[in-house]
């Protein structure tokens, strides 16, 4: 009887064991493609991008606005068929607990946006009233898709949509004739301007809401501050307050992935703008905002956001990314007024 009970209380806890080693070994591989799908896709050379693009429409020819549409083209592709593909749309582990790389998506993914309404609005239109490009009016608004959707149309499905009108755009720059309408792209300084006023807006923002991680931070409309006791005027003017704490990492990777397509897709516009540049002697001032984002994409070394006071002993991560899109975003103030003179 003793002995019988002794071999149930082994075989028990031989059963707790091998339950215990089952979710061990579960819970390492759920940190391994964790730390995997979580890590930051790399940079990327625009001008070979383009030329393995163009080997496949089997052509050399590489006419003005291809490189700047392949960019948007393999940005989308890249958060499409990173490692882990495309995380923010996951509903289980271990995406569903990647914040981080989720923020990065989204950060990158307003940068497409921005980017590929400036192809269809302004890039290839001569004049307000010029009809728009049929392939880059089916482009645009897949890319504008719900950037969380797990279900029927899922969001890859959408935006892969979106990639392939973009390459039709591009064919089309390259071959045209009889039934097949040529496409335009016009790298004039006017459609410039344009587009990088929304780029100051972005960066604008994304310096503010860094800077707003620290204590102090809080930001009160400007009639509150003159006189406190006398009601705001506007009451649609919030202020700004401090982040919370467990969003200040997800800020902070929004603008690594912001600065992160906003990096090649100046690369593009120094490719293809490269003729208007010089001539307003503006190539320097694409130069620094270039610069300073390739500073904001230094390797983070902590494995935890680090969040320290303005001059206190621990730095700043937050702060440090500010400055750098801050000094960016006052190179695009100078590039505006460049392409704004006649």
């Amino acid at each position: 009887m003793a002995s019988s009970d002794s071999f149930e209380d082994v075989k028990s806890r031989g059963i707790l064991w091998g339950f215990g080693v089952v979710v061990l070994i579960s819970l390492l591989v759920l940190l391994f493609l964790g730390a995997w799908w979580g890590s930051e896709p790399k940079q990327f050379s625009i001008q070979d991008e383009a030329m393995e693009r163009a080997k496949i429409t089997k052509t050399t020819d590489i006419p003005l606005g291809y490189t700047y549409t392949n960019t948007l083209a393999h940005i989308a592709e890249v958060l499409l068929h990173k490692s882990g593909g495309y995380i923010t749309n996951d509903v289980a582990p271990p995406g569903v607990f990647l914040d981080n790389i989720s923020a990065f998506e989204y950060g990158a993914l307003v940068m497409l946006r921005d980017a590929t309404t400036a192809l269809r609005n302004h890039f290839t239109r001569d004049q307000s009233q010029s009809d728009e490009d049929p392939d880059l009016k089916i482009a645009e608004p897949y890319f504008y898709y719900e950037n969380d959707s797990w279900a029927l149309p899922s969001t890859e499905a959408e935006y892969q949509k979106g990639i392939d009108a973009l390459h039709k755009y591009m064919t089309r720059l390259q071959k045209y004739g009889g039934n097949v309408k040529r496409a335009q792209f016009y790298s004039r300084a006017d459609n410039l301007w344009q587009y990088t006023e929304v780029v100051i807006k972005r960066l604008g923002n994304l310096s503010t809401r860094l800077s707003a991680s620290t204590a102090g931070a809080t930001l009160i409309p400007g009639m509150a501050v003159i006189e406190p006791n006398v009601e705001v005027r506007n009451a649609k003017v919030a202020p700004m307050t401090e982040t919370p704490w467990l969003l200040i990492d997800d800020v902070f990777y929004e603008a690594r992935g912001s600065s992160w397509a906003l990096l090649h897709i100046l690369r593009a516009i120094k490719y293809d703008f490269h003729d208007i540049l010089l001539d307003k002697r503006a190539m320097n001032t694409v130069d620094i905002m270039i610069k300073a984002l390739e500073n904001a994409l230094s390797p983070v070394l902590s494995p935890m956001i680090l969040n320290g006071s303005g001059y206190g002993v621990t730095a700043n991560y937050s702060l440090t990314m500010a400055t750098y899109i801050a000094r960016a975003n006052a190179a695009a103030l100078d590039l505006r007024d460049i392409m704004n003179r006649g």
